[in-house]
This record gives C-alpha cells, sequence and structure tokens, in this order.
C-alpha cells in the first residue's frame, strides 16, 4: 500500500492538510489510495537542518516502535517510510481525548481497553512516553481506544542497565498514571481506592527517579 508514494507528489496528490508545517514541527498529510486513507507526517517540510538530524531521527524511531507494535489493535499501521523523511500511517478515525476535556462520556470499558492496550505494548519492551498528552488518545468510531504519536517512544532495550532500567520502570508507571489521571478525569466513579493510592504514592527515592525522568521527558519532547 502506497508504494508508488513520492514526497513530491504530496502536493498534487493530498486530499487535505491536516496540519501546517513549523522550522520544526513535520506537516500532516491526508492521502488516499484505492480507498484507504492515511496520515503523512513529513518532516521534508521542515528547516534543513532539523529534517536531515533530528527528522531522520525521528522518523527512525517512531517507525522501530510501531514495526515493534505492528498488528497490535489500537496502534496505527505503519504503511511505510519514504525517504528517510516521512511516516505514512494508518488513519485512525474517531475523536482526540483532547476534543472531549470537558466531557465525561467516557465508559468503563474504554478505560478497561487502555490499561489492556498499555499492558500489552509494555510487554513488547515499548513505553509509550507522552500519554498524559490527551491529543494522543483517540476514542475510535467503533468505541475503542487508540494510542498514536510514537516519536517519544523508548524501547526496554535501550535502558537494560542500572540505573537506566530504573528510569525505564518510571516510564511504564507513567504510561499507566497517564490512564488512571484520565480516568479520574472523565470516569471517576470507576477509580479504584488501589489506583488512586498508586497515583499519590510519593517516596523519596520515587523523586528521585521522577527528576531523573522529568529531564529525560524534556529532552525527548524537545526533539519530538
Amino acid at each position: 500500500m502506497f508504494t508508488s508514494l513520492k514526497l513530491k507528489d504530496l502536493d498534487t496528490l493530498h486530499k487535505a492538510v491536516l496540519r501546517p508545517p513549523s522550522p520544526t514541527r513535520p506537516r500532516m498529510w491526508l492521502i488516499e489510495e484505492d480507498g484507504v486513507r492515511a496520515v503523512v507526517k513529513d518532516f521534508s517540510t521542515t528547516s534543513f537542518w532539523f529534517r536531515n538530524v533530528a527528522g531522520r531521527f525521528l522518523v527512525w524511531r517512531e517507525s522501530r516502535a510501531l514495526r515493534k507494535l505492528e498488528d497490535l489493535a489500537g496502534v496505527p499501521r505503519l504503511y511505510r517510510v519514504v525517504d528517510g523523511l516521512a511516516l505514512v500511517l494508518e488513519e485512525i478515525p474517531g475523536t482526540s481525548l483532547a476534543d472531549l476535556e470537558t466531557e465525561r462520556v467516557l465508559s468503563e470499558d474504554f478505560f478497561a481497553a487502555c490499561q489492556q492496550l498499555v499492558s500489552l505494548f509494555h510487554e513488547r519492551g515499548i513505553a509509550h512516553c507522552d500519554l498524559k498528552r490527551a491529543p494522543n488518545i483517540i476514542l475510535g468510531s467503533n468505541g475503542h481506544p487508540n494510542i498514536v504519536d510514537w516519536a517519544a517512544a523508548i524501547r526496554q532495550s535501550e535502558f537494560s542497565v542500572y540505573p537506566l532500567n530504573r528510569i525505564y520502570r518510571r516510564f511504564l508507571l507513567d504510561d499507566e498514571l497517564a490512564i488512571i489521571k484520565l480516568k479520574l478525569k472523565h470516569c471517576p466513579h470507576a477509580v479504584t481506592e488501589q489506583e488512586k493510592s498508586t497515583f499519590e504514592y510519593r517516596s523519596g527515592r520515587e523523586k528521585s527517579v521522577r527528576a531523573i525522568r522529568d529531564r529525560l521527558r524534556r529532552l525527548l519532547k524537545r526533539v519530538a
């Protein structure tokens, strides 16, 4: 699918521009081929230095994470990488949780499915690292959760030695806490006492790991 797509063709082939580019943010295109729609995250439209250093790096990292999660329901399919500068991704029909910020319309089943999805990609050795951003979780048109934007994701193999393994475990916990936080907002009656305790707990060691984690997260977000 989309095997003949070239970056130079996007100006004429695209159906819509979902997000305009900036010097450090990729343009997001909506394209369609044979009735299949896809989103293109295109770093070729960023500044020269950014696209050839950070852009290529981010495309490589996100494509690695998505290939690791291939065929996992709730994660967009990676159709292909174009010229090392663009990702062609499955379009996920639905509503971003960012558009539901003031509404409590999410069910217990939705959050159970969210927690199951997080557990599944953790089992594959991937931490998302940016689930606190509501736009990264989509309520699909079928009612199921979908998680997008894997640019900041990290692999367990990259954090396998001490003390990085402790930081990796913190990132795993952050993914879980992000879902609890959303559950507190959109479905508070379903939050268990154990989830509340997990969300509120802070030990001295925990604070130290969090401080290191926060520095790493700022670095990841700076390039993502």
